[in-house]
Parts: structure tokens; C-alpha cells; sequence
């Protein structure tokens, strides 16, 4: 069933219906059920308000927890009860490849964004993704999502990834010291917020390339005013006897 998006909440104090649908406490039940499915946790955000406000404060936090536990503890320990960018965004960053069609960023590939039943993201990656200065910072950043025989692109990969407690990292702190400007029209496709180009920024290592198993020279990647980042990359052809592993 498609539902509307109901911009005027109809669960206001003057609505009839108050008296009547399920507590906060029953829709927690329900949906701790069903394992915080995803797809009925966006379904359920549109039809009002409301429900938009629940599945922000609390469904997408409880899927985030139950997706990835020990990344979750570990991006609250700062003492935060949320992170940069809430808690939806943060769940979308989960399970979506953000692909690239709408010609703003990575030149003109047009590989569309799709979701992903599961990845791992891992911060002991997420160091290979930061200048020697910058490696007491933390950042989780998926494997690649492997898009592959992309015509004269040949095989590509997508990442993605989070920092914890950006807005005092050093990274953030290194981008505004080099003045580095944000893209003029894009955002990020998980939280709308305007993004950095780190390549352009002249802050990407070769322990990126390295780590992604990616052509050094074909790798750019975008960090948003939130902490999250978004990546391409040219994956580099297996070798014959990595094949011959892969087809044992």
C-alpha cells in the first residue's frame, strides 16, 4: 500500500484519534518484533507527522543499535545521547549505496543508488583514510559497494562511512585551516548537508588506494558538514591467481 505524505499531522491535540491509536510503548513493541525493519520504518514516517517524529527519535535509533552495535556505542561514548546528523540519516548510511546519477559529483558516471542488505564498516579502515595528522580521529567507512565492467570506467567500487564527534575532529578542523570550499550545489544524499571535497582539499593518502584495492589516481571522496562520507574509486582487476582462488 502507498501512503500519502501527510504534511498537516493528524495526531494533533485537537485530533479525535489521539484517545485511540497505539502508544509509543506498542509501536516499540511492534516494531522490536519485527527486527526494526527498515522498509516499515520509512513506511510508517510518512503517514503524519507524528509518526515521523517517533520513527526520528526513537525506530531509527533502535535500528542503527541493532544493525551495528558496537559502532553505535562507540560513536556515543563522547557522552552525546545523538550523532551528527540524526539518527535517520545515519540508518539510510547503513544499508544505501549512494551510487551517483545526478552528474554533480564524481564527472559523469551514472550508476544509481541502491540499497545494500548488509556491509561492514570498520574503523581500523577508516584510519587508511586520514593523513598521519588526522589518525587520532575516528571514522568508520564501509567496503567498497562493487559496481563492475562500468564501460571505459572499468570496474568501480562505492564507499561509505561516518565520523564520530566530527564537528572537534581534526579533519574538520585541517578543512577550515585550508579553506577548502564547499561543492556549490551538491549535497549528501544522507542528511542534505553540503559536502567537502577531500581530493580537492588534497586530503586523501595513499593508504586509501591502498586499503580499497583501488587504482591510486581514481579515488575521490566527500566528507558533509555532518561526519559523513561518501567515496568512488576504480577497483583494480583481480590478478590470475587471486581468480583462480576466488573460482575454487
Amino acid at each position: 500500500m502507498i501512503l500519502t505524505k501527510q504534511y498537516r499531522c493528524i495526531h494533533s491535540s485537537s485530533c479525535q484519534c489521539t484517545k485511540g491509536h497505539l502508544s509509543e510503548d506498542v509501536i516499540f513493541l511492534v516494531f522490536r518484533h519485527l527486527n526494526w525493519n527498515p522498509k516499515l520504518i520509512a513506511t510508517l514516517s510518512c503517514v503524519c507527522k507524528w509518526f515521523d517524529d517517533l520513527v526520528k527519535r526513537v525506530l531509527w535509533k533502535e535500528f542503527c543499535k541493532t544493525r551495528a552495535p558496537k559502532m553505535m556505542i562507540d560513536l556515543q561514548s563522547s557522552g552525546s545521547h545523538s550523532v551528527d546528523g540524526n539518527w535517520r540519516a545515519l540508518g539510510k548510511l547503513l544499508i544505501y549505496c549512494s551510487g551517483c546519477s545526478g552528474g554533480r559529483l564524481f564527472n559523469s558516471i551514472q550508476i544509481p543508488g541502491h540499497f545494500v542488505y548488509r556491509t561492514r564498516f570498520s574503523r581500523t579502515s577508516g584510519k587508511s583514510f586520514l593523513l598521519p595528522q588526522c589518525r587520532t580521529d575516528v571514522l568508520y567507512v564501509s567496503d567498497p559497494c562493487e559496481h563492475l565492467d562500468q564501460g571505459e570506467e572499468g570496474d568501480v567500487g562505492f564507499f561509505r562511512g561516518v565520523f564520530k564527534s566530527f564537528l572537534v575532529s581534526k579533519v574538520r578542523k585541517m578543512l577550515i585551516d585550508r579553506g577548502a570550499q564547499l561543492h556549490p550545489t551538491a549535497v549528501c544524499p544522507y542528511c542534505k548537508a553540503k559536502l567537502w571535497n577531500m581530493l580537492q582539499a588534497k586530503m586523501v593518502p595513499q593508504s586509501a588506494s591502498c586499503r580499497l584495492g583501488a587504482y591510486e589516481d581514481c579515488i575521490e571522496y566527500y566528507v558533509c558538514l555532518n561526519g559523513h562520507m561518501l567515496g568512488i574509486c576504480t577497483l583494480l582487476p583481480l590478478s590470475d591467481s587471486e581468480e583462480a582462488s576466488e573460482s575454487e
